[in-house]
């Protein structure tokens, strides 16, 4: 169920002219990492020169879906969250956040967001539901916080818990942009109950493969990302009750099944907090 206009096809031909398939893209590179087949030829020779750098990059990708798959299963059994505004969607893969908490509860409602021309033309995966909830999509930056509150209202029930969702979206904006000022915008606008959940990449004297697939990224690739420390990450859920284990690795934040044994950790951190 939809308003939005991204669902047509006129639409999406009309976005051909703003994806450069020239440069190699994130979303697309993120994409070719997860499996998936939207990606172009530039992606993938930027994906597989980034993994020769840092030859375990595909498995922090992996670790950040399975994070929001177990983050998003959470909230909705042990949380009671409903509702969900996912910034910095990315391209549609398996088990996005709506399929995840609709499985659970079917009466949840989903606003994705991204500013990706590719994402927008491919927002009709993100488009299902079940016939009890619901879910849109929004084209817009996640700089513009009251332009996305304003059109997510229209789905999310702004009085209610929401959880908002920011994985792997925050390394896009640089230090001159305010990026903890922008969490707290967005935080401060939800209302007791509500949930934050963030990844970021991280910058660690153990990782340096991952400094210089940083490096060579920021050199050839769109848009440029920002590194920052466990701690770094770990200041966007100030002000909030950052539920265990804290913020870590994305593979070691409660891990499902397994022999026990503590998960590797990779370049991906995040965590869940809860608004009081």
């Amino acid at each position: 169920m939809t308003d939005n206009p991204a669902a047509t096809n006129d639409v999406a031909v009309s976005l051909r002219a703003r994806i450069n398939t020239g440069q190699p893209h994130t979303a697309r590179i993120w994409n070719y990492w997860l499996g998936g087949k939207d990606n172009y030829e530039v992606d993938r020779a930027a994906g597989d020169q980034i993994r020769q750098l840092h030859p375990g990059i595909g498995e922090y990708a992996r670790a950040d879906r399975l994070f929001l798959g177990r983050a998003v299963r959470h909230l909705v059994g042990e949380a009671g969250i409903r509702q969900f505004l996912d910034i910095g969607t990315g391209l549609p893969t398996a088990d996005n956040t709506h399929e995840v908490a609709q499985r659970i509860a079917p009466e949840s409602r989903i606003v994705y967001v991204d500013n990706d021309p590719l994402v927008l033309a491919h927002a009709r995966a993100l488009l299902t539901s079940t016939p009890q909830g619901r879910t849109d999509y929004l084209d817009e930056d996640l700089r513009n916080v009251d332009a996305i509150l304003e059109h997510a209202a229209k789905t999310l029930d702004f009085s209610q818990p929401v959880a908002l969702m920011l994985l792997g979206v925050v390394i896009f904006i640089g230090d001159d942009e305010d990026p903890y000022g922008l969490v707290r915008q967005l935080t401060d606008r939800l209302p007791a109950g509500s949930h934050l959940v963030l990844s970021h990449t991280i910058t660690s004297p153990s990782m340096p493969d991952v400094d210089e697939a940083v490096k060579f990224w920021n050199e050839h690739g769109t848009p440029k990302l920002k590194q920052r420390t466990p701690e770094d990450v770990a200041r966007f859920f100030d002000g909030l009750e950052l539920l265990e284990p804290g913020v870590v690795s994305c593979s070691r934040w409660r891990p499902e099944g397994g022999d026990g044994a503590e998960p590797e950790e990779v370049a991906m951190f995040g965590g869940v907090a809860r608004k009081n």
